[in-house]
């Protein structure tokens, strides 16, 4: 080893890094190269073993002004813009520890690197559970989920990434670690750099502790499915918005997804409830019965059933069967959620935020369902597509007036740009 990848291998130790580029994994390899515009490759991926050897490794990038592509498992590195120029990849696979549960005050202290899996284990054994449901739930880790502000369905009862991240912990540009926030609920103190952090890509420094509200294990779980015409399925959609219901997870369904899944015919409107077993059994039925009313057809799925279902429809949603697959993120108003899903073959979207993801084939149909979405007061962010697609479209077709803002804070968090450049909104 030469040059960077001997001085870095000086402070993790040569078992932590791994150099050249042909020793890497093909996984690693491909998710590098859809993630960076550089010619050459990295000279290393380095994973740190502990939060004081990440700052050392960051510190030394700092004075030499290398440029770092922070990840976790890589399981979402592909996600946002094309990083330029990388010099090193850090990893954060390593540095994975329990700090703390402290189960009667329903928080959880962890490190970056822990997989969601993994906590959601330990936490299973107290009877409770991390209220999120990211992409890819057995590779992902709790710091890729934050610094991409990956959650799923459950924000229907629960809030997002931001609504339930309590304390930070993270290595500035410079190599000094910082934090944020704390470990109880009502903790008010500082400035909520939480919620920064949450969604910024790795571009404002590298998260290596989190601490987390959690939620007491429901009794039972069962969902209703609804499947028919737009119209009615908008309606059924509107009524379960204003109604009592109290869904954990509510989502609207394109006619491709739900005949992939096999669940009917037409759009459809999925909705969980998750409570003690009477409650879920009379919620499930008052919907069941609203969608009679509309002439949609309905089923409910209960137990192992249920659990398949949730399973089966994430992997439709965020795993595409082409590589050449335009995965996009979107928001919409609630009400102009089914006019988007009838342009898109498979597209998924919450009731009642609007966010969702679709999967797109050809950048024309992007940039057509983009318009589309900014006419309903929403957006379209292209998550992962080829390298070329990323060239020649812009991801996140920011059209607001806070990227002054964003260029003057990533000035303050990190002036020599050294930490993802180029993946954030405007080139950042």
């Amino acid at each position: 080893m030469k040059g960077i990848a001997s001085d870095i291998a000086s402070i993790v130790g040569e078992e932590n890094i791994v150099c050249p580029w042909e020793n890497l994994e093909i996984r690693q390899q491909k998710s590098i190269q859809r993630t960076t515009t550089s010619v050459n490759p990295p000279s290393c991926i380095v994973y740190p073993s502990t939060q004081e050897q990440l700052a050392v490794v960051i510190a030394t990038a700092y004075r030499n002004q290398w440029r770092v592509l922070p990840c976790g498992n890589s399981s979402k590195l592909t996600w946002g813009g094309l990083a330029k120029s990388v010099d090193i990849v850090v990893s954060t696979e390593r540095i994975n520890r329990l700090i703390e549960h402290a189960i009667g005050d329903l928080t959880v202290t962890v490190e970056a690197g822990m997989k969601f899996s993994h906590l959601q284990e330990m936490l299973a054994k107290s009877r409770q559970f991390l209220a999120l449901d990211p992409t890819n739930p057995e590779a992902a880790t709790i710091g890729g989920i934050v610094a991409t502000g990956d959650t799923g369905s459950l924000r229907q009862r629960y809030g997002s990434v931001r609504d339930q991240l309590l304390g930070i912990t993270f290595v500035r540009a410079d190599g000094q670690i910082a934090k944020a926030g704390g470990r109880v609920v009502k903790n008010v103190a500082g400035y909520d750099l939480m919620k920064l952090f949450t969604g910024s890509y790795g571009t404002l420094g590298i998260i290596s502790q989190v601490t987390f509200r959690v939620y007491p294990s429901q009794e039972v779980s069962g969902s209703v499915v609804l499947t028919g015409t737009a119209d009615a399925i908008a309606q059924a959609a509107s009524i379960l918005r204003s109604s009592a219901l109290t869904p954990t997870q509510a989502d609207l369904l394109s006619a491709q997804l739900v005949s992939n899944l096999e669940i009917g015919k037409g759009l459809g409107l999925i909705a969980r409830f998750q409570s003690i077993s009477e409650s879920v059994k009379e919620q499930s039925n008052r919907l069941l019965e609203v969608g009679r009313n509309l002439g949609l057809d309905g089923a409910i799925y209960a137990d192992e059933a249920d659990a398949n279902l949730w399973q089966r429809l994430q992997k439709q949603i965020h795993f595409p069967s082409t590589e050449t697959t335009i995965s996009c993120k979107i928001g919409v108003l609630p009400s102009a959620a089914v006019e988007i899903l009838n342009q898109v073959k498979i597209g998924l979207i919450h009731m009642s935020s609007g966010l969702g993801m679709v999967q797109l084939e050809e950048q024309k149909q992007a940039l057509k369902v983009r318009d589309h979405c900014q006419a309903n007061q929403g957006f379209l962010t292209i998550l992962d597509a080829p390298v070329t697609v990323k060239q020649k479209f812009d991801i996140w077709g920011y059209t607001g007036n806070a990227l002054p803002l964003m260029r003057r804070i990533k000035e303050q968090f990190d002036h020599k740009n050294i930490l993802s450049p180029g993946r954030f909104v405007g080139g950042i």
